[in-house]
């Protein structure tokens, strides 16, 4: 009996594009870099926190970080539990135990213990007292130690900038892939429609295109801002109405090059449907250049997103936003912390798309070869 030979999970071709993508050093390290970073940035509830992952409270297990408390089950009268009372602290101390978090502050989380004046400097410009304003025989205590420590200081309202750092981190590369998947769906659709039949379709879909790229996207967001409550959604509905377009004129390309050529006039003799020929053997072509373009336009999103948060129409008051945290720096220049923290994580997560985008473009480059 003839054993059956498996075939590889890659084609000739993939393991080539691969091995190209692979040789790109600075860019194949830039995406697992950026991986790393967005990955551990979806569990920043676990990272960056008020409340502890575990709690052991008269030997009952809770988790606060996934269920919310009320004040009552540790022996309090309020609706919500503030981990960080010293008097929750001491009485789930002196009946089990806890377990934070590395960073004891949620993104939203304002420290009230702070030894100067918001916006504070960071921790590692202050002495271990200044840290601490409980002590215990002079000495500060541990406990009260760690749960001030601001490594990169606070903002103008006494928030921990680390803690808005990892949350903003995840929402801007969210609200990008998010924008990016959706855009490039549409776009894609629309391009190859318009590539496949031409004619009368490409031309009006082409001043379609042309009327609607012209409408000034920032003052509709300010027009919309100025009667609507901004949310994630809504922002992202907003962009996704203008940033489809970005794709359209790569696909069309693709589809009128190849509509012709001969394999998709056999095709058209043996009965496929429109839709088959180019779902089937149109599409892949016009994807190769697509993928080329994504990051990008995931590059793009993210700064699109930035801007508006630092221009102040971006998303609601309060959330964690990296450009919301570039005006802070710009609005108060006595604490540079803020706007050097603040340019530094947008260079790097920029810097690490770009790099990833350079090495994709090489490796679907046919005429690049190994180094």
């Amino acid at each position: 009996m003839m054993e059956r030979t498996k075939r590889p999970f890659l084609s000739g071709l993939n393991q080539r594009r691969w091995q190209l993508f692979k040789s790109h050093r600075r860019g194949f390290w830039s995406l697992w870099i950026f991986l790393f970073l967005f990955v551990g940035s979806l569990f920043a509830e676990f990272i960056a926190n008020d409340r502890p992952i575990l709690v052991s409270y008269k030997g009952e297990i809770l988790s606060p970080v996934l269920t919310d408390y009320p004040e009552t089950t540790f022996g309090g009268f309020l609706a919500q539990t503030d981990y960080r009372d010293p008097f929750i602290r001491d009485e789930i101390n002196a009946h089990g135990w806890m377990v934070w978090p590395p960073i004891r502050y949620s993104y939203r989380t304002v420290n009230n213990e702070l030894p100067l004046p918001a916006p504070s400097p960071p921790a590692f410009s202050m002495t271990r007292d200044a840290l601490c304003l409980k002590y215990t025989q002079g000495v500060a205590d541990a406990d009260c130690l760690a749960g001030n420590m601001n490594w990169l200081g606070t903002d103008d309202q006494g928030r921990d900038v680390v803690a808005r750092l990892i949350y903003g981190f995840r929402i801007s590369v969210l609200f990008g892939l998010i924008l990016t998947m959706l855009s490039s769906i549409i776009g894609i659709a629309a391009g190859a429609v318009q590539g496949y039949f031409g004619g009368w379709t490409d031309l009006l879909f082409q001043r379609f295109i042309e009327i609607w790229t012209s409408i000034p996207t920032l003052y509709l967001l300010i027009i919309l801002a100025a009667f609507l409550v901004p949310s994630f959604w809504l922002l992202l509905t907003i962009m996704l109405l203008f940033s489809w377009t970005a794709l359209v004129g790569v696909v069309r390309a693709e589809f009128l090059r190849a509509r012709n050529f001969e394999y998709v006039r056999a095709a058209r003799a043996l009965g496929l449907t429109d839709a088959r020929i180019m779902w089937k053997h149109l599409l892949p072509n016009a994807m190769v250049a697509s993928i080329t373009f994504m990051p990008f336009i995931l590059s793009g999103s993210i700064t699109t997103l930035t801007s508006l948060d630092f221009l102040g129409f971006g998303l609601p008051p309060g959330s964690a936003s990296l450009g919301e945290l570039l005006a802070q720096g710009k609005a108060n220049l006595q604490a540079p912390w803020l706007g050097l923290t603040g340019f530094a994580i947008v260079a790097l997560m920029l810097s690490l798309l770009v790099f990833t985008g350079e090495a994709v473009r090489d490796a679907l480059d046919p005429r690049k070869t190994f180094r």
